[in-house]
């Protein structure tokens, strides 16, 4: 790259001297990134101070607001045209902003004592993922993740920017009585010598694993230990389907604020968003958060991380939907939205828990093994005697059935999309086609 702008120089001067470790983790595109004292600036400089005409952004006004076609307003309800049509900012709309912060420390107590600045909006966790990665992965940069992982960070941090993924053992022990694997943790992050990306995804995709509050203490003395060692160390939460357990001994708020300011050598990153939580897929609107070490003067530094990441969101897709934006804030300031989203809760956990009644019967031991599962919108189970993309077709072919083949002998079901009464139906189809390939 070439030499840095001025105004990245100066962000990173602010993260060296505020919080080492936010500077030294910084990969070479994030020491360059920074957002410009540009176009949007000066719109923002003139909605303050233009009382008379202002002639400075890319849209079409007319009649005081944007200009909207009748076609479009006939779909939006009571969203004024300016909350559906007009950009939002590139860190996104400050009362959403302020009002998923609000959320987080009310659904997360450890997050009270941390310190972290207002969630920045994503376009959906994915693109979470790429920010993390724009910011803070180098070509051959080590990426460890548990062995039960989404595919799709690979893509994002192996094919989109050379990451190397090194994964560990997920459970330790076997059946219901197996948990996260601490000791594999342990011994990945020994196995790191100067920077490390930890990658967590709880509850998990795609086993539905939520870890117990004694694992994540685990977690956190892995990690200390790590740093100890003189590991720098990035810690990212994709808290996806957070909210979202269905046992006793599940977490029930995210590691994140159990594990942020672990050691002044560790930086930790949340992503989370509405789109699980709230259930709503497609409106793509999602945050990042970051949690710092103790420093003595946190707010520039957060501030700095935060152009940063609007850098990056300026440079790939400029901001996110206004209008996505502006659904997601208004629900969260609605007096029954809490009220709805238990319901949902506990239509999943019915589901759940009918999954355990099926999977585990005696009459399907000979055919799969269950791994641990008590949060999210999946299971896994390992098939015994067959290859699960075979299965998988099979399952297509004859029995009309759609499941996720991982590797050689995992399958992914998603009860999140089974009525209760078609769980069982389900995996009487998987053990006959396991029957029948044999």
């Amino acid at each position: 790259m070439s030499s840095p702008n001025p105004l990245a120089i100066e962000l990173n001067e602010t993260l060296r001297d505020g919080c080492p470790a936010a500077h030294d983790l910084l990969s070479e595109r994030g020491r360059a990134l920074y957002f410009p004292r540009g176009i949007l600036s000066q719109s923002a400089e003139a909605r303050e101070k233009a009382h008379r005409f202002d002639a400075t952004i890319g849209v079409a006004t007319e009649a005081g607001g944007p200009m909207a076609l009748p076609s479009v307003l006939a779909h939006l309800g009571d969203i004024p045209p300016a909350d559906a049509l007009n950009y939002a900012p590139a860190s996104g709309r400050p009362g959403l902003r302020d009002a998923w912060r609000a959320k987080l420390l009310e659904e997360n107590p450890a997050m009270r004592d941390c310190s972290f600045g207002r969630p920045i909006v994503t376009h959906a966790i994915t693109h979470g993922l790429a920010l993390v990665g724009d910011l803070f992965v180098d070509p051959g940069d080590r990426i460890v993740v548990p062995d039960k992982l989404w595919g799709n960070y690979r893509l994002t941090y192996e094919v989109r920017l050379g990451g190397r993924i090194e994964t560990f053992n997920t459970y330790a022990g076997s059946g219901s009585s197996a948990g996260f694997d601490v000791d594999a943790l342990h011994a990945a992050l020994r196995a790191g010598a100067d920077k490390t990306v930890l990658l967590l995804n709880f509850p998990n995709n795609p086993t539905g694993y939520m870890p117990t509050r004694a694992e994540v203490e685990g977690m956190r003395e892995a990690i200390v230990a790590a740093a100890d060692a003189g590991q720098k160390l990035l810690v990212v939460c994709d808290d996806a389907y957070f909210g979202l357990t269905y046992d006793d001994d599940a977490l029930e708020e995210s590691p994140f604020g159990l594990l942020s300011g672990a050691h002044p050598r560790v930086l930790c990153v949340k992503l989370d968003g509405a789109t699980k939580e709230l259930f709503v897929w497609g409106l793509r609107c999602g945050f990042i958060s970051f949690g710092l070490p103790a420093c003595d003067a946190p707010g520039p530094v957060l501030e700095a991380l935060e152009k940063k990441v609007m850098g990056a969101i300026r440079g790939g897709i400029s901001n996110c939907a206004n209008l996505s934006q502006t659904i997601v804030e208004a629900a969260l300031g609605s007096a029954t939205l809490e009220a709805e989203r238990a319901q949902k809760r506990e239509l999943l956990r019915a589901r759940a828990r009918r999954v355990r009644e099926v999977v585990e019967r005696e009459a399907y031991r000979d055919s799969w093994d269950v791994y641990p599962f008590n949060a999210g919108y999946f299971m896994c189970i390992s098939v015994k005697g067959v290859d699960a993309e075979a299965l998988r077709l099979h399952l297509l072919d004859k029995e009309g059935v759609g499941v996720i083949a991982l590797g050689k002998s995992d399958i992914r079901v998603a009860f999140s999309c089974l009525e209760v009464e078609d769980i069982e139906p389900v995996f009487e189809a998987i053990d006959r086609s396991i029957r029948a390939l044999r």
